[in-house]
């Protein structure tokens, strides 16, 4: 029997290159994409430790929407089918709302909401002709609940934990599942290489400077205490290999506090308490 094939977008390093391998451990023959060829290494040296030869990696942009269906039909001629694509490329521009440029904030739904999209369009009539297929999408906490300094990232995965949902009731009758991951707090590079700061946090009038270096402090205090990615890799996993998964999970334990004091508080004491934390931390 063929090995099932998974698709998997941002693997250079953190939750995608920790899911491609535990995807490849579980049995999958896994194409891994990046944007730059160049950042492999750390990729390259899992594969020869744990990988036993089911990844190959191939170079992908996911905000060069054209390319997209290459890439797809690429994987359809060299394999025959596609059984799980998972959503991971993105990153994060931190600013306050009044600061962030329109560019910034395009460039944040380019990669974070309208390539996820395009990835999942690309692949969803394959899943259709399968009648099965999981797509699963790296969302977060902050797709459900918002915090001050993030509002771009926020606006992303609100719009991705949408559009998911409703695309994942379209397709209930093909047999593709679609799946969102809430991960809180974890140790990967969205708190470092892949945090970007906002171009109008750094004007003269900007009031982003003071919640920037708090925001920054705190994630450095806090970084011990984030949870392992390997959490994240092997929850995809179980849902890739769940033939009926649920639509959310979230992961974290700050995921998980943070849901439910959003749900249940009063909106005037969540609001307090975001504010209180801006000033404060």
């Amino acid at each position: 029997m063929k090995a099932k094939v998974a698709l998997v977008t941002g693997t250079s390093s953190g939750i995608g290159l920790l899911t491609t391998v535990e995807l490849a451990k579980a049995g999958y023959y896994v194409v891994a994409t990046m944007r730059d060829l160049a950042r492999r290494g750390s990729l390259d040296q899992a594969i020869m430790a744990k990988a036993n030869g089911r990844i190959e990696l191939r170079r992908l942009d996911i905000t060069e929407f054209d390319s997209i269906p290459g890439l797809v039909n690429a994987i359809i001629r060299d394999h025959g089918h596609i059984d799980v694509l998972v959503n991971n490329a993105g990153f994060l521009v931190d600013g306050l709302a009044e600061d962030v440029k329109l560019e910034e904030l395009r460039r944040q739904l380019d990669t974070n909401f309208f390539g996820q999209v395009a990835m999942t369009k690309a692949v969803l009539p394959i899943m259709r002709a399968q009648r099965s297929g999981h797509v699963i999408m790296i969302s977060s906490i902050l797709g459900r609940l918002a915090q001050p300094g993030v509002s771009s990232y926020s606006a992303s995965k609100f719009a991705l934990e949408g559009w998911t949902e409703t695309a994942r009731l379209e397709m209930a009758s093909t047999g593709a599942k679609l799946v969102l991951v809430e991960p809180g707090a974890f140790k990967t590079d969205i708190w470092g290489r892949n945090r970007v700061i906002s171009e109008g946090s750094h004007l003269p009038n900007s009031q982003s400077a003071a919640p920037d270096k708090r925001f920054a402090e705190r994630i450095e205090k806090q970084r011990r205490a984030m949870g392992d990615p390997n959490a994240i890799a092997k929850l995809v996993v179980r849902i890739a290999q769940n033939p009926n998964p649920r639509l959310r999970y979230r992961i974290g334990i700050d995921a998980e506090t943070g849901y439910w004091l959003h749900r249940f508080l009063p909106w005037s004491v969540w609001e307090k308490m975001m504010i209180k934390r801006m000033r404060d931390n």
